[in-house]
């Protein structure tokens, strides 16, 4: 199967329109007329993620936050970046990126799912005609009440993750729950003006946390890799089903940073 005919298929499911004008997604190393037996998925193209697809004998490398994000005058083995292009160029894998137009049609919805959100709806409208609204995370009701402390608790196992930080009052009540994998800071305004009891996000800081719990607004912090890394099961379910004869390999789990 050529890496066009993938991108057909990746493009099915978040449209590259989708994706915010800032962002850099699509095939952003390789040519579009190769042939592609092989296909390793990874939520960042990082160095140990390279080397294993060229271990692997891997045609296409794709991932959620895209290798190339910053214009670059040169691609230079001088260059951080231009070294792993460069990598990738010699064992001529070709690169492709779900960035934003993924946060848009698959990861809040798949996150969303994984909490059991009831009535959800979109929580940052990006795009909007006149059949549906789109955008940037999800707000719906949990399965059942619960306190912050239990949601935190439910976040932890539903998402499996081992730790996150939280800001408001423990025992308060929490029945709507807006949900934006990454980075969420963004979209605390709109997790207010919806009403939403807790965001489930990553990327919060001091000021961020407060600021939204003095809005009547819990935060559950899950960390940026931890909503996020669902990118990799949810990509490999779908390949498997739409790239006959392609075979499909998965980076493992692997958290970016560890606590002491």
């Amino acid at each position: 199967m050529k890496c066009c005919e993938i991108m057909e298929y990746l493009e099915e499911v978040s449209p590259r329109s989708f994706a915010e004008s800032w962002d850099n997604v699509g095939l952003l190393c390789g040519r579009e007329e190769k042939e592609i037996s092989s296909v390793y998925i990874a939520l960042d193209a990082t160095r140990e993620v390279i080397e294993e697809a060229v271990r692997l004998h891997a045609d296409l490398l794709l991932t959620h936050h895209p290798i190339i994000f910053k214009p670059m005058k040169q691609v230079s083995g001088r260059d951080f970046i231009g070294d792993k292009i460069l990598t990738l160029a010699e064992h001529k894998i070709c690169c492709y990126a779900m960035h934003t137009n993924f946060d848009v049609m698959g990861m809040a919805d798949a996150v969303a799912e994984q909490l059991g959100l009831e009535d959800r709806r979109v929580l940052s409208v990006t795009y909007e005609d006149e059949i549906s609204k789109e955008g940037i995370g999800r707000a719906g009701i949990l399965p059942t009440p619960m306190t912050l402390a239990e949601c935190a608790e439910y976040v932890k196992s539903r998402c499996k993750i081992e730790q996150v930080k939280v800001y408001g009052m423990p025992a308060e009540t929490i029945v709507m729950a807006a949900v934006c994998p990454g980075s969420g800071k963004g979209c605390i305004e709109d997790a207010v003006r919806l009403g939403a009891d807790v965001l489930i996000t990553g990327d919060i800081d001091h000021h961020e946390g407060i600021d939204a719990v003095e809005q009547g607004l819990a935060i559950i912090d899950a960390g940026h890799y931890g909503l996020e890394k669902i990118f990799v099961p949810c990509m490999e379910e779908y390949c498997k089903k739409k790239l006959s004869g392609v075979t499909i390999h998965t980076a493992p789990e692997k958290n970016p940073f560890w606590t002491a």
